[in-house]
């Protein structure tokens, strides 16, 4: 039985449908970058393949062909977004034992839920993107009209079922981690709460 997620999911421009590492799109949609890097390198493993090697500078050249520069979050933004997360939470009462919110993506583990791992997902991108806009600092705020700009999210996310308590426990260090893997300060949100294995 599934008790947990850990879900990760990138901003825009971040891990590109045909990523030599693999990816989790079926299709390019750009068509130079089709034409230039390839079709969709669909992987299905459940290990990441952030580490694997690669080649750099041809990754960097496509990233270059996106309409919009690659999304990279700073300090401020990464708070209004961790707002964004925290209403979302509340209102959907679902329970995170963390969270790291990274310049270009982001990793959330959480408990069993109602609804589906990819809907809150889709509801944490919403509510971070309401709040960038409500604060003004939208990647691509320059293009917004109304309440309504690009999006600075990936379309799809990676999900990671977790239904063992030494596999939860694995995932929340992983995840506390990875800022300072990053050269980045431990984050510290909110609305994480300690995880509870008799609670599972």
């Amino acid at each position: 039985m599934v008790l947990g997620y850990h879900a990760i999911f990138g901003a825009y421009g971040f891990w590109l449908p045909n990523d030599p590492r693999g990816s989790w799109s079926d299709y390019v949609g750009l068509y130079e970058l089709y034409r230039q890097h390839g079709p969709a390198t669909k992987t299905t493993t459940r290990q990441s393949v952030a580490h694997a090697r690669h080649d750099r500078q041809a990754r960097e050249a496509a990233k270059a062909l996106l309409p919009r520069p690659a999304v990279a979050f700073d300090d401020v933004q990464i708070g209004a977004i961790a707002r964004g997360f925290e209403t979302s939470f509340v209102k959907g009462r679902v329970t995170v034992w963390e969270c790291a919110i990274m310049p270009d993506h982001v990793h959330v583990v959480f408990g069993r839920h109602r609804c589906d791992a990819e809907y809150i997902v889709n509801c944490m991108k919403g509510s971070g993107t309401r709040e960038l806009l409500t604060a003004g600092i939208h990647p691509f705020q320059d293009e917004s009209i109304g309440n309504k700009a690009p999006h600075c999210w990936a379309e799809r996310q990676w999900i990671v079922y977790l239904d063992t308590v030494e596999l939860i426990e694995n995932a929340i260090r992983y995840v506390a981690k990875n800022p300072e893997k990053a050269g980045l300060p431990r984050q510290h949100w909110p609305f994480v709460v300690p995880f509870d294995p008799r609670a599972v």
